[in-house]
């Protein structure tokens, strides 16, 4: 079972290659249904890794037996495993959303999706910062490729930003690494993580140098303000199945500060200690309010969903920069949550546009919606899910940030600016879904020139939906497991312990 750690990063580029050879790389319909099939092993081999773990204990695998300071390692854990998990079901779903017909109005979708899902596999098992790095550019070129699919002018000039702010920030990258690899000696983060607290002299001042260029790399990828501007018109752009996919992408971000913060610039780093704590602070917050400006003033549905993206990412992020068991195990059922809903949100109003003639995701009256019952109810849901109403899982993740932030004695200045950004989506949120569905001035007969939505569509759209629910009915479970998972975070001796495998 010891190999099979590197087996959620090695399937996927399997996967993606066999989809390039025949007879699925001719064969449309074969290609559909097997990289369905390897998006569920995917799937599968990430929940039977996350069962070993909860039953024999986190592991770190190096490969080809080359430790630190110089071996490529894997390190996993139940976040790590959690968030392959994740990523594995989403492109389940996307890739299910998309055999109804978007796969083919652009080349290659189906092995990107996988390359893409490799990348992204890879930056939640890395142990070494240089191979985060190599997975950030992986799944960084299999993104700049799907956001080309089916593009247009709009789209292009938005792949455009998206892709020169990420060179930028992969320079910014190459930059850190030196400069760490310079005073630090290893990149190893289970190596780096003993050696920081022995630097002294003029090496402390390098180190945070290195320190906070690398976290300013983060910032862009989880989209904190002041580096979310390419995000809202990425996403909004991206055909709604590739959005739907990428509302992982910023979660790469936030996990990458969730693991490098508590285990390189923990309180116990020596002077590296809670390093830039103060600036992730305050750049969540005005994340978070900034978000929330433009959710209200956005003007087409899909605009809206990526600010709320971006919302989310500053709650998590806020979260993060305490450094404290309790308010990772919220932010890491929060992570989940709003995966899932983002995801659900983005592939319901590309559903509901299609049958929007020239109106499409606009928020604004028009004629009504074909399958309005069917399509109103699912965005009834996640709306609900996403605004953090009760009885489902944004109401529970509400109610546990809350609690654990005022239990670490940081509610003074969190509750005012959540709780009013709350407020506002709810108002925001409600008025676009009632526009949009129940504001129409054309008849019941205009409705028919509009195909209803394909089986295949519905089904991937309300598999993201009924996450919620599932949430909260094993709120007990999921909670239990989340505080686990935050304690491994925090508790990174088992590094140093885990030489075997599962």
């Amino acid at each position: 079972m010891q190999h099979l750690v590197a087996f959620p990063v090695l399937f996927p580029l399997l996967s993606a290659l066999l989809l390039l050879l025949p007879p699925c790389g001719k064969n449309m319909k074969i290609r559909r249904w097997a990289s369905s099939l390897f998006a569920l092993i995917s799937f599968a081999i990430s929940i039977v890794l996350l069962t070993n773990v909860l039953e024999n204990g986190p592991a770190t695998y190096a490969i080809g037996n080359w430790q630190a300071p110089f071996g490529i390692v894997l390190t996993a854990d139940l976040l790590s495993l959690t968030l392959t998990s994740l990523a594995s079901f989403l492109s389940f779903c996307c890739i299910l959303y998309s055999s109804a017909g978007d796969d083919e109005k652009g080349n290659f979708f189906h092995p990107l999706v996988h390359f893409l899902l490799m990348g992204v596999s890879g930056a939640f098992l890395t142990g070494d910062i240089f191979n985060l790095f190599v997975f950030f550019e992986v799944l960084l070129i299999a993104s700049y490729s799907l956001l080309m699919h089916a593009g247009d002018k709009r789209n292009t000039r938005a792949a455009l930003h998206y892709v020169i702010i990420n060179l930028v920030g992969s320079a910014i990258f190459l930059i850190s690494l030196g400069t760490l690899y310079g005073v630090i000696g290893s990149l190893n983060m289970q190596d780096m993580a003993v050696r920081i607290t022995q630097l002294s002299g003029d090496d402390i001042q390098i180190a945070k140098i290195g320190g906070s260029l690398i976290l300013i790399v983060f910032a862009l990828k989880a989209a904190l303000l002041p580096l979310h501007l390419w995000l809202p018109n990425t996403y909004s752009t991206a055909m709604p199945v590739i959005a739907a996919l990428f509302a992982i992408m910023t979660k790469v971000g936030i996990y990458s500060i969730m693991r490098v913060y508590n285990l390189l610039f923990a309180a116990d780093s020596g002077p590296l200690a809670a390093l830039g704590q103060d600036w992730l602070w305050y750049a969540a917050l005005a994340t978070i309010a900034v978000g929330t400006f433009g959710v209200l003033a956005s003007q087409n549905m899909r605009k809206l969903i990526a600010n709320l993206v971006v919302v989310s990412a500053g709650t998590l992020i806020a979260l993060v920069s305490l450094q404290q068991a309790a308010a990772t195990a919220a932010a890491i059922y929060y992570l989940i949550h709003s995966t899932l809903v983002c995801a659900a949100l983005f592939l319901v109003i590309d559903l509901v546009s299609n049958q929007r003639g020239k109106l499409a995701d606009r928020i604004t009256t028009g004629r009504p919606v074909k399958q309005g019952l069917v399509l109103g109810f699912g965005f009834f849901i996640a709306a609900l899910t996403v605004i953090g109403m009760p009885p489902l899982s944004g109401f529970v993740g509400k109610i546990w940030i809350l609690k654990s932030t005022y239990e670490l004695g940081e509610y003074q200045l969190f509750w005012p600016v959540y709780l009013v950004s709350s407020l506002l989506l709810l108002v925001a949120v409600t008025r676009a879904g009632s526009i949009v569905f129940w504001q129409n001035k054309q008849t019941e007969a205009d409705k028919s020139e509009f195909k209803p939505a394909h089986i295949s569509k519905l089904v991937s759209t309300y598999l993201l939906i009924a996450a919620s629910p599932l949430l909260v009915i094993f709120a007990k479970p999921m909670t239990e497991f989340c505080q686990q998972a935050a304690m491994q975070l925090h508790n990174v001796s088992w590094m140093t312990q885990a030489a075997g495998g599962l």
